[in-house]
């Protein structure tokens, strides 16, 4: 019989469910909140009652679509931190009674290790060791990845995320939440080297947004004090401009870390990989030092509980359970 994992993720705004089959994904169901835009940004207190709202749903058609039954599922694997808590609480509650409901073993989940581990959804695997630059709204790291569970950040932001920077240059651009599709969308009819913003001078394999992301706020402020329109003239070309820059930033570090360890397979996970101007810069410095990227399908680069399913699929085989004592963790380090 195969092990059967149900999935939870609640750490931010998606309510997701997900169901895997001896490491194989049957389901991912993704409920995005909406009510979040009217505010600019992810409210937590409204986030957490949305997902009470929509967990029951999620998990219920996730089993639907996998064609799976509830008596079926093995153990339940669910993201404990990081994230909001009070959206963890309500994925790790439910994954609590679900597993005392049915007596099965409970899995927790690092989230930030679950984008990584969501490069084993499917055939085409890195090979250990291997790099991944892991990029979100929240975080932004360089992970060394020496096994399934033994990862060490050689790298990470040391102010703000570059997600955050994409966020927060949608802001200043006028841009409706969430922004940065809508810079990805724009960035693809404009010019990327119409303007020039500065590249932080980080030693190591670290990174820093905070200077990136003042710049740019002068920048548009300046301008507009000389052309009203000067947004509405030039989005476009300022949007691939800001795009080419966060790239840059970050795969010159990759870069740098790919040849000190001498690795050549790499990849890229978190919300931030659907990048367009990512991927394929990516892409095209690996076509250039001979690597083997690979970069996650879109549905697996955003918070979604298929990673965490695949996640605990491989504790699963090693036996890692938690007890019904376990509770979230907003701060939860990928590695010590």
């Amino acid at each position: 019989m195969p092990v059967v994992i149900l999935g939870i993720e609640s750490s931010c705004d998606e309510t997701s469910a997900a169901v895997c089959a001896d490491g194989v994904i049957l389901s991912n169901v993704i409920a995005n909140q909406t009510i979040h835009e009217a505010y600019g940004g992810v409210v937590p207190e409204l986030a957490s009652r949305v997902h009470q709202q929509n967990i029951v749903p999620a998990v219920e058609q996730a089993l639907l679509n996998a064609k799976v039954n509830k008596n079926d599922i093995d153990a339940v694997a669910f993201t404990r931190g990081p994230g909001l808590l009070g959206s963890l609480l309500v994925g790790v509650s439910f994954a609590k009674a679900f597993a005392l409901a049915k007596n099965i073993p409970l899995i927790e989940i690092n989230h930030m290790q679950a984008h990584v581990l969501a490069h084993f959804i499917g055939d085409n695997k890195p090979a250990f060791p291997f790099l991944c630059l892991t990029v979100s709204g929240g975080h932004t790291q360089i992970v060394l990845v020496k096994d399934f569970f033994d990862m060490e950040v050689i790298g990470q932001t040391l102010d703000d995320a570059a997600g955050e920077a994409m966020d927060k240059t949608s802001k200043i651009l006028g841009l409706p939440y969430p922004g940065g599709p809508l810079i990805d969308k724009y960035a693809r009819l404009g010019n990327p080297d119409a303007f020039k913003f500065p590249e932080p001078q980080i030693p190591g394999f670290d990174f820093s947004f905070s200077g990136l992301k003042t710049a740019i706020l002068y920048f548009v402020r300046d301008n507009v004090a000389i052309n009203p329109d000067f947004i509405q003239q030039n989005l476009y070309d300022i949007c691939a401009s800001v795009e080419k820059r966060i790239a840059t930033i970050l795969l010159n570090k990759l870069n740098k870390a790919a040849q000190t360890y001498n690795i050549k397979d790499i990849a890229l996970a978190g919300g931030v990989s659907a990048n367009t101007g990512l991927r394929q810069g990516l892409q095209t410095l690996g076509d250039k030092n001979n690597w083997r990227c690979f970069i996650p399908k879109l549905e697996y680069c955003t918070d979604n509980a298929a990673m965490i399913a695949i996640a605990g699929y491989y504790k699963f085989l090693k036996g890692e359970f938690v007890g019904q004592e376990v509770t979230p963790l907003a701060r939860y380090p990928l590695a010590p």
